[in-house]
């Protein structure tokens, strides 16, 4: 009687779970679906059995604020490109900067400007070419969906880096943090930390849109984390909700399932987030950001599934070091020293190397240039030197230069 007893209370709470479940999965459901019924007719191509799946992710502003209606153009102020490879198990975001260089209907134009042109589909397009491959899917939110999400999964902390203080009324835009203060940002604040890259007085990220991409990236990362959290559970009815209302995509709600569990479930050494590679021009004095594919061959043999994203992966880092320019002086009054250390590095997997000699110095010291930050601690620890100095931009002649000091051995 005690065991039928108790077989009858087991079958309860089974049936309960699965009545929660099937209620659960319902309310799921219903919210995924709202999102991809907001999608547009943009084309993409279907996944392929164990090839790496391609998302387009792009955030539009606000159009132009003298313009009423619903169809107003709209540039895209962020775009990122999420790759999944299923057999790694790796996912790499990867930004494109606004001003990348393309061409539209014959004319020179800035990356931005697809989807004001084009719809959906030119700015699909626009990256489809820029990396060969197939976008399978997109996701799209404007201003005004971001800060709600942001608010609903109840905002992000921050340390501000850098002093922002910039104003636009036109569109309503004010932007004020000073650097060093811990700021608790909720929807609205996210916007204007995420959007900011010059102030009023015309000081800012010397990197213009490329340093803007880097503070996004420290915030795309602390809102994966903290999707990762067990704690966004009991969020996510409501997380859904405002998702529904102010994004658009075109995955099915099973298909959403599917990758935002991926996400939920991937180890953070496994996320890369990166910007490509490419170097400021001026043509008929517009100014654009030129992608360059042969610096951009590591990331693109990722994204294509050739290798792994991992630092760890041999492969990976020795076809890096091989595409970095290197010039090494000697700063001492003995011979040979800037081939001998030369010679070191050649011995690690680095080919292009000029040796010199440089001005006096007691102190041996490598300084970066513009460093992938994947490979950034591989880099750092093949100079075998304490001093070693990290520069985000960019230099014309060399990705690395290192003066060999008095105190070399």
């Amino acid at each position: 009687m005690a065991k039928r007893k108790k077989s009858i209370k087991l079958n309860i709470i089974i049936s309960l779970l699965i009545v929660l479940l099937i209620c659960f999965g319902g309310f799921f459901y219903y919210y995924l679906l709202g999102i991809s019924k907001n999608s547009s007719s943009a084309k993409t191509s279907p996944v392929e059995k164990g090839a790496p799946v391609n998302i387009l992710v792009s955030g539009v502003d606000i159009g132009d604020p003298s313009l009423k209606g619903s169809n107003i153009p709209k540039r895209t102020d962020t775009i990122i490109l999420m790759n999944y490879n299923p057999e790694s198990k790796e996912i790499n975001m990867v930004s494109i900067p606004r001003d990348t260089l393309i061409r539209i209907n014959g004319k020179n134009e800035k990356i931005n400007a697809a989807n004001a042109i084009g719809g959906q589909d030119m700015l699909i397009q626009a990256v489809e070419q820029l990396f060969n491959i197939d976008i399978n899917y997109y996701g799209k939110v404007d201003y005004t969906g971001f800060d709600k999400i942001i608010d609903t999964i109840g905002g992000i902390d921050v340390v501000i880096k850098q002093n922002m203080n910039y104003d636009d009324e036109s569109q309503n835009l004010h932007i004020h943090f000073n650097k060093g203060e811990k700021v608790h940002l909720d929807g609205k604040k996210a916007e204007e930390f995420f959007r900011w890259r010059k102030n009023n007085d015309g000081t800012g990220l010397a990197e213009g849109d490329l340093g803007r991409i880097e503070n996004q990236h420290e915030f795309i990362g602390k809102v994966v984390d903290k999707f990762k959290s067990p704690l966004i559970i009991a969020k996510m009815p409501s997380i859904l909700s405002t998702v529904s209302k102010y994004s658009e995509a075109n995955m099915q709600p099973e298909e959403m399932l599917k990758y935002a569990y991926i996400i939920s479930k991937t180890d953070k050494s496994k996320i890369a987030i990166s910007t490509i590679k490419g170097d400021p021009v001026y043509i008929n004095g517009a100014s654009y950001f030129a992608y360059n594919e042969k610096s951009n061959a590591e990331l693109l043999g990722i994204i294509h599934g050739n290798y792994s994203n991992s630092v760890n992966s041999s492969s990976g880092a020795n076809e890096y070091r091989k595409g970095l320019k290197i010039e090494v002086l000697n700063g001492t009054n003995k011979n040979g020293l800037a081939k001998e250390y030369a010679d070191k590095l050649k011995q690690k997997g680095y080919t292009n190397i000029v040796t010199g000699n440089g001005t006096k110095a007691k102190k041996s010291k490598a300084v970066l240039y513009g460093i992938d930050k994947s490979y950034e601690d591989t880099v750092k620890e093949d100079m075998g030197l304490s001093n070693v100095e990290n520069n985000q931009q960019k230099n014309k002649s060399f990705d690395i230069i290192v003066t060999i000091g008095e105190d070399y051995k």
